[in-house]
C-alpha cells in the first residue's frame, strides 16, 4: 500500500462536487485524512473562486492506475475536457505526493505536483501532514508552509 496525498478543487457548485468526490474516495479507498477547505482566487485564468482541500489516503493502485481512476471520478462529476485546461471546473483531483516517488506520466501525471508551490495546495497538505517531507527538497510541509509568503495568495477557511 502506498500513502498518497491528493488535491481536490472546484469552482462550479464546489460544495456539491467536493462532497461527492469525498464520498466516492471513501467508498473506494476507506479512511481519509481530510484537510479544512479553503476558498481562493483562481490561478492561471480569470474565473470564479475555487474551494480546495487535501486528502491523505492509502491505495493499492499504481500512480498511473490511480490517475486514471481520478480522471474517471472527475468525468463522472461533469468535468469537461473539451475546454481549455485552465478553466472553470466542477471537479479537479490531482495526485500531489505518492510515497516518496518522483515521476511524470500520461494524463498530466506529475509527482510531486508542481502546484505545491501554491497556497491552495500546500496549506491543505501541510494541515494534514505537517511532518511529511517533500521528496525532492527534503523539507517538511510545515517548513514549506512557514516559508510561504501567505499574503501573496490569501486563503479563507470555507465550511464544506
Amino acid at each position: 500500500m502506498a500513502r498518497v496525498y491528493l488535491s481536490l478543487g472546484s469552482n462550479q457548485e464546489p460544495h456539491r462536487y467536493l462532497r461527492a468526490a469525498l464520498n466516492e474516495l471513501r467508498d473506494r479507498f476507506g479512511k481519509l485524512d481530510v484537510s479544512p477547505a479553503y476558498r481562493s482566487t483562481s490561478v492561471g485564468f480569470d474565473g470564479a473562486d475555487f474551494i480546495n482541500l487535501a486528502v491523505g489516503m492509502d491505495t493499492d493502485l499504481s500512480p498511473d492506475a490511480l490517475n486514471d481512476w481520478l480522471h474517471a471520478l472527475e468525468d463522472r462529476h461533469g468535468r469537461r475536457r473539451d475546454v481549455p485546461r485552465y478553466a472553470d471546473r466542477t471537479l479537479d483531483v490531482d495526485i500531489v505526493l505518492y510515497d516518496d516517488l518522483v515521476t511524470q506520466g500520461a494524463g498530466h501525471l506529475d509527482i510531486p505536483r508542481k502546484e505545491l508551490k501554491h497556497a491552495f495546495v500546500l496549506k491543505p497538505v501541510a494541515d494534514i501532514a505537517p511532518e511529511l517531507r517533500h521528496p525532492v527538497s527534503g523539507r517538511s510541509m510545515a517548513e514549506l508552509w512557514a516559508a510561504f509568503p501567505a499574503e501573496r495568495e490569501p486563503l479563507f477557511v470555507e465550511p464544506l
